[in-house]
């Protein structure tokens, strides 16, 4: 005979079938994989190049040493302001005479000798020469006043001539070799200097070097006196508010800038960002090893800052920047980050959320960034887009935002 259960065992009955049905379900469903999602939104988009790069003076002036001496202690300090033409930035003092061994101090002392005998006998030779010059012109003019008188031949007047000529001739040598002597005497005295005797020099002891242009004094090579030679470095001069950049990139990435591309300039140390054209790139390029060991065909581009001195307080030269050269840029283009894309073949896909679930679309794509790319077909915008999609996410795998969970 059937067993008649009461209403309330029914209803438990009921509720314990319920339970067990909705433990089944939850232990048997799949849960919905967790994913950041993204929605394709319009907008610009820019291609950037990235590079490090160094701050330096347009214009910048090193002054060297044009003699071969001593450089006194440098009268400017880097920071100091100068004026072109006024501000004396170094000073060098020809160089003092070196001391003499024993062997070529007698030398020196023996010419010096011999040239004070050779003037002795210069002088000598001139008296003779002024008191021949004196008899021949007396007998040249009694030559003279006897031919005129008809008494004597004018072959004894010109024979008179001649000797008077000889005499003048004479002197003339006498004096020349006394110069000569005067000369040697000078140059082995000269060669007798010691250190304690400096030469003396036209315009004063020194060599005054003034300022070649208005700016501030950047680098000093050694402030402390010392020695240097004809063409050694002292200083450098320039205007650190006349800055330009200097960007070591890749000749690949060289090839693909225009004159007049945009720059954003970023870690300079200051606050907000500058901005800075493209001016030139140069023509040949370099091998460089890279940190991996790798050959690289580098070039240097140089940039003008634009950003007003005011906005860019403290920046000098020979300062660290790191840039981002504009190579590309549209407006109003459909993008998506790059992270959410990978390769199905030989095409590009992503994931797209719909409903919650996770469905497969080939796209296609045009220009991309470092971080965005442009979406030519095979979506809309508005449509939530799975990055950086893990191995869990497959067709037809329901989905759930993580920023709800």
């Amino acid at each position: 005979m059937p067993v008649a259960y009461s209403p309330r065992t029914l209803i438990l009955i009921g509720l314990g079938g319920a339970i067990v049905a909705g433990l089944a379900y939850v232990s048997f469903r799949e849960e919905p994989v967790a994913v950041d999602l993204h929605t394709a939104q319009r907008g610009t988009l820019e291609v950037t190049i990235n590079a490090d790069g160094e701050t330096k003076v347009r214009n910048l002036y090193e002054i060297a040493s044009p003699i071969t001496g001593m450089a006194l202690r440098s009268p400017v300090e880097a920071g100091d302001p100068v004026v072109a033409g006024k501000t004396v930035v170094a000073i060098v003092e020809p160089v003092a005479p070196s001391l003499l061994d024993r062997r070529t101090r007698m030398q020196a002392e023996g010419t010096l000798q011999e040239a004070q005998a050779a003037l002795s006998v210069a002088q000598a030779d001139l008296t003779k020469a002024l008191e021949d010059r004196v008899f021949a012109q007396t007998q040249f003019n009694r030559v003279e006043a006897l031919v005129n008188r008809d008494v004597a031949s004018l072959t004894q007047l010109e024979d008179a001539t001649q000797r008077l000529a000889i005499a003048k001739a004479t002197v003339e040598a006498a004096e020349a070799r006394i110069d000569m002597a005067l000369g040697t005497i000078d140059r082995a005295e000269a060669s007798l200097m010691t250190p304690s005797q400096p030469e003396e020099s036209p315009t004063g002891c020194c060599v005054e070097i003034t300022a070649p242009a208005d700016g501030v004094v950047l680098s000093v090579e050694t402030i402390s006196q010392r020695p240097v030679i004809s063409g050694a470095p002292l200083l450098s001069v320039g205007d650190p508010s006349d800055l330009e950049l200097v960007a070591d990139l890749l000749s690949s990435d060289g090839v693909r800038l225009a004159p007049g591309a945009l720059a954003y300039v970023d870690r300079w140390g200051g606050d907000g960002m500058l901005e800075a054209r493209l001016d030139r790139i140069d023509p040949t390029a370099r091998t460089k090893v890279s940190a991996l060991g790798i050959e690289e065909q580098r070039v240097d581009a140089y940039f003008t800052l634009t950003t007003p001195v005011a906005e860019r307080p403290g920046l000098g030269d020979g300062f660290a920047v790191f840039l981002r050269i504009v190579e590309w840029r549209a407006e109003d283009v459909l993008q998506i980050p790059v992270s959410a894309l990978f390769r199905q073949g030989a095409d590009w896909a992503v994931f797209v959320e719909q409903d919650g679930v996770a469905q497969l679309r080939p796209i296609t794509i045009g220009r991309r960034s470092t971080q965005m790319a442009v979406v030519l077909d095979g979506l809309e915008v508005g449509e939530r887009v799975i990055i950086h999609p893990s191995d869990s996410v497959l067709p037809g795998v329901a989905v759930v935002d993580r920023s709800v969970l």
